[in-house]
């Protein structure tokens, strides 16, 4: 048989129940509205990568078929009976009532478009409503099941329902990845992502600092902080002064408080410059001499360097010369 009849070229088709209506009929509107959420559902059920959700959605198209026959069913022939029950209808409620078990209640009206599978959900449903419409002014002149009418008042919940599961579930599944990158010691930056860890730069950081001090010949204090100043790794080299363990720390965490080298703040910091003062700050923490710098990646502060052991510009060359190994 063609796909092509050519028996509506005239603006009519006809019904399950053999009679011939137009296709403007408003029950035609009722059952082609139908059919026109079960294609915005399928397109949900294309997108998932969930099982239960294909699973809800699929079942649920496979019973609008069934509810189309019914809405394209005038007369019941005798002894016949509608295919969409109560029983239908408590289904739907059923699995209305374990998504809401799962789902986080929410205060606020909902903007669809949170995941692509979320908004065909949400498509689909207003396309539910008006089709719930369509059969409410088709039952002012003509015979619906009730069953039918209630099933597409339940559908539409339930669609709101999975739509707002499959959100928050996705959200979970982004903030715990994130979690876990964190954990992990792998960050996202603008321009890429970097696979060493905080520890494995710092390391770096550390080898590279203390090659020059050796090279210069003065035993060096170097330390290394993450973006908030916590202490990833701390360096002391044999012989190095007692008292630089604390000031290179100390550097590292101005360097990344201020966002700026400690000899920026030096020069900020003399009497009548917009920092005067700052050392006497945090508890005596800042510190405005050279040998902190800030470490940039890719844009973004994510700790600093604090060497201490011999003059400013002994510290300020071995800050440096770690600094360049990444």
């Amino acid at each position: 048989m063609k796909v092509y009849t050519k028996t509506g070229d005239e603006g009519q088709t006809s019904l399950l129940s053999r009679q011939r209506v137009y296709k403007d009929h408003i029950r035609v509107h009722a059952y082609g509205t139908v059919d026109e959420a079960n294609a915005a559902m399928g397109l949900a059920k294309s997108l998932t990568d969930k099982e239960w959700v294909f699973d809800i959605i699929h079942g649920i198209q496979e019973e609008l078929i069934s509810l189309n026959a019914d809405l394209a069913t005038e007369d019941l022939p005798d002894g016949n009976k509608y295919r969409i029950t109560p029983s239908h209808v408590e289904k739907l409620e059923n699995i209305i009532d374990s998504l809401e078990q799962r789902r986080i209640p929410q205060r606020h009206f909902v903007t669809p478009g949170g995941t692509q599978v979320s908004a065909a959900l949400d498509l689909a449903r207003t396309i539910v409503r008006r089709a719930e419409r369509c059969v409410v002014s088709l039952k002012r002149t003509q015979a619906v099941s009730q069953p039918a009418a209630l099933y597409l008042n339940r559908l539409s919940d339930l669609l709101f329902v999975l739509a707002r599961c499959v959100e928050q579930e996705e959200l979970i599944t982004k903030v715990t990845k994130r979690v876990m990158q964190v954990l992990q010691g792998r960050e996202q930056f603008v321009g890429g992502k970097n696979d060493m860890t905080m520890l494995s730069k710092a390391k770096k950081l550390i080898e590279a600092a203390e090659k020059k001090a050796l090279e210069i010949g003065v035993p060096m204090v170097i330390a290394v902080v993450d973006g908030g100043g916590n202490l990833v790794a701390h360096h002391r080299m044999d012989g190095a002064l007692l008292a630089s363990i604390s000031i290179a720390l100390d550097k590292a965490y101005t360097a990344v408080a201020l966002k700026m080298s400690t000899d920026q703040a030096a020069a900020l910091a003399l009497p009548g410059q917009q920092l005067y003062g700052l050392n006497t700050t945090v508890g005596g923490r800042m510190v405005v001499f050279g040998g902190g710098i800030p470490i940039y990646e890719n844009g973004v502060l994510i700790g600093g360097i604090g060497v201490s052991g011999g003059s400013v510009d002994e510290d300020m060359t071995v800050a440096k010369a770690g600094l360049a190994a990444l």
